[in-house]
């Protein structure tokens, strides 16, 4: 077996984190999807009930900075969403080119019904860390992905 080749230390390191991230990343986010598609939703039809749920009606183009995608495939999630019943289109008052989308009663049913049991196996999959190793762990990532956004001129909420 040959040594992996070293890079420096600074940037050995750095590596080393960014492949820890990738992969608790790989393993988390498969899992949690499975939950979520047990409820018949993509993940990403999820994250957009999930939002507006938490933040209420929302213009088209701030769900797609929120949701950090692509406005074509934001359309697309929208437009199923609308056709499985969860949310609906209302045109603004303001532009008469622009939409909110916002949930229908049958889509602030599910998410009152499945946010709950969501957020607690969430909670489940993070908790072999402490709350406090939980907290810092956060605000690193924060830190990391806030300066990593302003460097190269991204949105990040």
């Amino acid at each position: 077996m040959s040594k992996t080749k070293s890079y420096g230390k600074k940037i050995d390191q750095a590596l080393d984190l960014w492949i820890k991230l990738l992969r608790t990343h790989d393993t988390l986010y498969p899992i949690s999807g499975e939950f979520i598609r047990a409820h018949g939703l993509t993940p990403m039809q999820f994250n957009v009930i999930e939002c507006l749920g938490h933040l209420g009606p929302m213009l088209m183009g701030d769900l797609t900075k929120k949701q950090l995608t692509t406005g074509g495939n934001i359309t697309v999630v929208v437009d199923n969403l609308v056709k499985l019943g969860y949310v609906k289109r209302v045109p603004s008052k303001e532009d008469g080119r622009a939409y909110y989308v916002q949930l229908t009663p049958k889509g602030t049913k599910f998410f009152k019904k499945t946010f709950q049991p969501y957020a607690k196996f969430i909670a489940s999959l993070v908790s072999v860390l402490s709350e406090s190793e939980q907290k810092q762990l956060s605000n690193l990532l924060k830190k990391l992905g806030t300066s990593v956004a302003k460097n190269y001129n991204l949105q990040q909420d």
